[in-house]
């Protein structure tokens, strides 16, 4: 037997088996596809929890990619969704500061268990991200403190046009973040109907209302 012979006809035949697997190798988009499917093949409704929460509209679609949307792509979410920003009837930006740290304290809603996905059956969650009072001792690290938030920027009358330009930022940061950073990971509240009018009225109160916790 004629070992070399053997050895070097074995490696031209993986050679050309790596040649013709190379050859039929699923191009980027068909692998999309494939990922797609395996994705809503592992999910079925349940309750309130539907497969059109897997839909990705561009924001969410450039920002599951393993690298971030181009700066054009970005420019054009933040556009879309400052659009997208409903302000407040009569230009009424602050509730009561007290249902906002109600709010803030709830970490309820949108779960299949929930009973209805309405936004007065869902909180805020706020604690889970923030700190915002001192006298909250649990809260989560992965967005930045937000205490004194109205006070460091020197909210002291949200009718005052000084503070105009922070209102209407904190407002649309609220409603929906992608307005200010394209692959924000904040809930966009009001756009996907997390919480209505009158509950960001008070988020926004507990936020800049100078008699709020977190501005003490």
């Amino acid at each position: 037997m004629n070992t070399t012979f053997t050895l070097a006809g074995g490696t031209a035949l993986a050679a050309a088996a790596l040649l013709v697997g190379c050859a039929v190798m699923p191009t980027p988009a068909e692998l999309d596809a494939q990922a797609l499917a395996m994705h809503q093949a592992s999910f079925r409704e349940q309750g309130i929890a539907k497969m059109d929460r897997l839909a990705q509209d561009l924001g969410q679609q450039a920002c599951s990619s393993p690298q971030p949307p181009a700066p054009e792509v970005a420019q054009r979410i933040e556009a879309e969704a400052l659009a997208s920003v409903k302000w407040p009837a009569g230009g009424q930006y602050l509730g009561d500061w007290r249902e906002g740290e109600k709010l803030a304290q709830n970490g309820r809603g949108m779960t299949w268990t929930d009973a209805s996905a309405a936004p007065a059956a869902n909180g805020g969650s706020c604690y889970n991200c923030h700190q915002l009072s001192k006298q909250e001792i649990s809260f989560g690290t992965i967005g930045p403190s937000l205490y004194n938030y109205g006070k460091l920027r020197g909210v002291k009358n949200v009718a005052d046009p000084a503070s105009a330009a922070i209102v209407q930022y904190t407002w649309g940061k609220l409603w929906n973040s992608k307005a200010y950073a394209a692959c924000s990971n904040m809930p966009r509240f009001g756009h996907m109907k997390l919480l209505d009018e009158g509950q960001i009225r008070h988020l926004m109160a507990l936020l800049l209302d100078p008699a709020s916790p977190v501005n003490q």
